[in-house]
């Protein structure tokens, strides 16, 4: 008798755990089922507001043309620069002869030499360096920096092998992408507006970066000399034309993004003086500052911009170009994270950190670590 109610009770005990059991199975079904729902509204929501429809993009692309021709007709009438570059020719392909270029736009710069042989040659041959650019010289003077850029320039070019042949009576010249804000008067002149990146060099705003550079090669006994200042999308113009004819516009999209194109120079009204004989100018746009209501700006982006350290600016920079991407990309899985549950019941401590995925395509391990 005593054994069977022991198994009655087992029995029970056993059934009643089962039952437990399959309760809380079936619970953290229906809440995993809940957070699963909870995600993916989340996901569609940021679906719907980062929406382009064929009807929304014809209105964003009527408002930069406003904010173009207005950028055309005066400095500081438009979100758009609409710079004059000077550069009012571009490569047709048949150029002959060694050239350098350099390329100064963060920590590291680069020097290059290309040996061109006209149309059919085209590039005969072509070497590069890449240099890192000493911390202490990100804030020390016009002088060290440009006397630092000038010796490793020598170098570089000390290293010339024979296969790199100088036109006779010729001077070396240089290309020089300098991917700071300045303002140009010429195709070899431009005055820093001001440092970015990182820098803070005294003493430079408001000089021709140009004469800098020419100054401190003349210092290092370097027998060079700037023939063309430059920034990355202009220089990404010109590229794209020595290969290609009918290229009319370049578009940088890397950390930050810009565009520029050719111009008819009779549809600049605020050109000052006489036309140049090739009819037509390159115009940087800066377009990073743009800035539209049909943007699709979501939640995230809004919230982003209104935290940056210059909020309602570069708006369009900060939707589409790698610095900002992964930041926005954070900022949805947080939510999630909290909201759902993405990552279990602790939402990782990486996750809150700003910036800790520096790209959209960043490792999501990278914030699981501790």
């Amino acid at each position: 008798m005593n054994s069977s109610k022991v198994a009655v009770g087992t029995a029970v005990v056993c059934a009643a755990t089962a039952c437990a059991v399959a309760a809380l199975i079936v619970s953290r079904r229906a809440r995993n089922k809940n957070k699963l729902k909870r995600a993916i509204a989340i996901l569609r929501d940021f679906e719907d507001e980062c929406s382009t429809p064929v009807h929304k993009l014809r209105n964003v692309v009527d408002s930069l043309i406003v904010e173009m021709n207005a950028g055309l007709a005066s400095e500081g009438g438009s979100k758009l620069k609409m710079i004059i570059s000077y550069v009012d020719n571009l490569p047709t392909g048949y150029e002959k002869g060694l050239f350098y270029a350099l390329d100064l736009g963060g920590t590291n710069f680069r020097a290059l030499r290309v040996q061109l042989g006209g149309k059919e040659g085209q590039v005969i041959d072509q070497e590069f360096e890449e240099v890192s650019i000493p911390a202490s010289l990100m804030s020390g003077t016009t002088e060290q920096l440009f006397d630092y850029i000038a010796s490793e320039l020598a170098t570089f070019v000390a290293k010339e092998r024979e296969n790199f042949h100088q036109l006779p009576g010729h001077q070396r010249e240089l290309g020089f992408t300098f991917s700071f804000p300045v303002e140009q008067s010429s195709i070899a002149s431009g005055t820093l507006i001001k440092w970015t990146k990182g820098f803070s060099i005294s003493g430079t705003v408001g000089k021709d970066v140009v004469v800098a550079l020419n100054e401190a090669m003349k210092r290092k006994g370097l027998d060079m000399r700037v023939a063309a200042l430059v920034n990355d999308t202009v220089a990404t113009l010109a590229g794209g034309r020595y290969w290609d004819q009918d290229v009319m516009a370049a578009v940088i999209l890397g950390t930050g993004t810009n565009a520029c194109y050719v111009e008819c120079a009779e549809a600049i009204p605020k050109w000052q003086g006489d036309l140049p004989k090739s009819g037509n100018m390159i115009i940087n746009m800066e377009w990073g500052n743009f800035w539209s209501s049909h943007l699709p700006m979501t939640e995230y982006d809004k919230a982003f911009d209104a935290e940056s350290l210059n909020p309602g600016e570069q708006i369009f920079e900060k939707l589409i170009s790698g610095m900002y991407l992964g930041e926005i990309v954070r900022r949805v899985l947080l939510r999630i994270a909290e909201e759902a549950a993405l990552f279990g019941d602790t939402v990782p401590p990486n996750l809150a950190l700003p910036f800790k995925l520096r790209h959209a395509l960043c490792p999501i391990f990278l914030i699981l670590e501790d």
